[in-house]
């Protein structure tokens, strides 16, 4: 019995061994990636910079699309994108925006405990040169009936 624990774990062991090298020669591969995207930069024209959603319920969830157009002759890589406060979640492009596309950031804003006047910033973190400019989602959150 206790040499069919020892093999199962052994087994388990030599696994997960092999799924963690795994993972650190994908994201060794990612980081050599990310390098030359920075050195490869390119343009951008941002259609969407600020999005006043107006005014919103306590509670209510806020959803918005940033655009922008890759006008520069390199694919478009988007590194990062973070909001300035927990509430707001972004997700970004997983593939690189060629040149020519258009792509956008997705923003979602939990107005939840946030009564008053609210302005989020978004910062993207791309190989465009210059720099993607702040991004600005504001609006109110009032008390529900």
């Amino acid at each position: 019995m206790f040499r069919y624990f020892l093999l199962l774990f052994l087994s388990a062991s030599v696994l997960f061994s092999c799924e963690i090298k795994r993972k650190g020669r994908i994201s060794d591969d990612a980081a050599k990636q990310m390098e030359k995207a920075m050195h490869d930069t390119t343009t951008v024209q941002i259609i969407d910079s600020v999005y006043n959603f107006g005014k919103v319920v306590n509670g209510d969830k806020v959803e918005y699309n940033f655009r922008f157009k890759n006008t520069g002759k390199k694919a478009l890589v988007i590194l990062d994108s973070r909001a300035s406060c927990g509430c707001t979640i972004t997700e970004k492009p997983e593939k690189p925006v060629l040149p020519g596309e258009i792509s956008f950031i997705k923003v979602v804003f939990n107005s939840k405990g946030k009564i008053g006047h609210n302005e989020k910033t978004i910062t993207v973190t791309s190989n465009a040169n210059p720099e993607f400019p702040p991004l600005i989602l504001t609006g109110e959150v009032t008390e529900s009936n």
